[in-house]
């Protein structure tokens, strides 16, 4: 599109953030009726659907049977900090980071854990590190399948060593339900509720391998775990908390939205539907890339690229030229005319990445809005484009 002329049709539903994430398509706020509010979640039916959310999410990720699943406080971050805090200083760890999140593991490992043996292994935003330098052999691993804030993913767990003697920790928050995670290859796998299902916020998800439980019963560190981090008492491994008997209080009307999105997810056809939608999403992104000279995906190669957080930049060379600071103005220019118009919400770049466009094509996106929405990005970059000329 060369002119200003907007677009006829407005995509139905115009959120896309990155998390929280769009709702399951059809959710209203009557799915959440039978919410077991005012009754305690260690009563008998406050256990029973806090273990069916357990089960549901087994089946649903297809998680191997001797596997165990915690719902943990603090969402992704409080998953993910009871891994680094209970399992890490055993042995040494490669640490791996592309993007913001990863990049904070590093720091609560080397500057709050302040372990020893530490190795980091980094990319810039667009690109993966070497996975070929990382120890999967003898070293524990700490990386994210997919990174939210660049849009890079590991394609695959080929790289892990399938004898490794060390633990894989897996930050899959914005891969679980939309991406093939290789269990075999994982030991320690976190997310959150809030963002491939478009679940409410503050519950956290820990699943743990038999040999992340056996590493749990035979290691302690050498620094105090707080209560709430605490999964083992005399050497062994707090069987309740993985099955529905939660360290501290959960919110039971989070609970039954999470259970109304897995059962949506369940009725769909299970991992499988989902991963096809998020990889058909991604799908109407490339062809509109393919087909646009001002945008670039940020991801450097194809089968890293994010089917979840599509991270895209500015190639346009009248913007390229632009200082750094003037680029991300006006990458925020297309994101602010676009949320005047509700076309779109919270697209704009992660705040440390690279200046440009963010835009959420998981499970509960539907095609069509992602279909309506590129004419607008068009439209909108148009319209900042000949602004930004008519101010020269």
């Amino acid at each position: 599109m060369t002119d200003m002329t907007k677009p006829a049709l407005k995509p139905a539903n115009p959120r896309f953030s990155s998390g929280p994430c769009a709702k399951r398509p059809g959710w209203t706020p009557d799915v959440l009726g039978n919410a077991l509010l005012g009754r305690s979640h260690r009563s008998k039916p406050g256990k029973a659907r806090l273990q069916h959310a357990i089960d549901l999410t087994r089946k649903v990720l297809q998680v191997p049977a001797d596997y165990r699943i915690a719902i943990v406080p603090a969402s992704d971050t409080g998953a993910v900090e009871m891994a680094l805090w209970t399992m890490l200083g055993a042995r040494g760890v490669d640490m791996l980071a592309w993007e913001s999140f990863g990049s904070g593991w590093i720091t609560d490992v080397i500057k709050q854990l302040k372990l020893a043996d530490v190795r980091t292994i980094e990319a810039p935003y667009g690109e993966l590190p070497d996975l070929a330098c990382v120890d999967t052999k003898t070293r524990d691993v700490v990386f994210t399948w997919n990174g939210t804030t660049s849009g890079v993913r590991v394609p695959n767990g080929d790289w892990i060593a399938a004898d490794r003697e060390g633990l894989t920790i897996c930050d899959a928050t914005s891969a679980a339900f939309a991406q093939r995670l290789d269990w075999a290859k994982l030991d320690a796998v976190t997310y959150s509720w809030q963002k491939v299902l478009g679940g409410e916020a503050a519950h956290g998800m820990l699943i743990l391998s038999p040999r992340a439980v056996e590493r749990l019963e035979s290691y302690s560190p050498d620094w105090p775990l707080p209560k709430i981090f605490r999964l083992t008492k005399g050497g062994k491994l707090i069987e309740g908390v993985f099955a529905g008997e939660t360290i501290n209080t959960p919110s039971m009307l989070c609970v039954e939205d999470y259970i109304d999105a897995l059962e949506w997810a369940d009725s769909l056809g299970g991992l499988d539907a989902l991963v096809g939608r998020a990889d058909a999403n991604l799908g109407i992104i490339e062809a509109w890339v393919e087909r646009t000279p001002w945008i670039s995906f940020l991801p450097k190669v194809e089968n890293t690229r994010s089917n979840t957080s599509v991270c895209l930049c500015i190639t346009d060379p009248v913007v390229a030229a632009l200082e750094p600071k003037a680029q991300a103005a006006f990458a925020k220019a297309i994101v602010s005319r676009l949320e005047a118009e509700n076309v779109a919400l919270d697209i704009g770049s992660y705040r440390d990445a690279p200046a440009g466009l963010r835009i959420w094509t998981g499970a509960t996106i539907e095609a069509s809005d992602l279909e309506a929405l590129m004419p607008w990005l068009d439209w909108a970059f148009a319209a900042e484009l000949a602004a930004l000329k008519a101010a020269a």
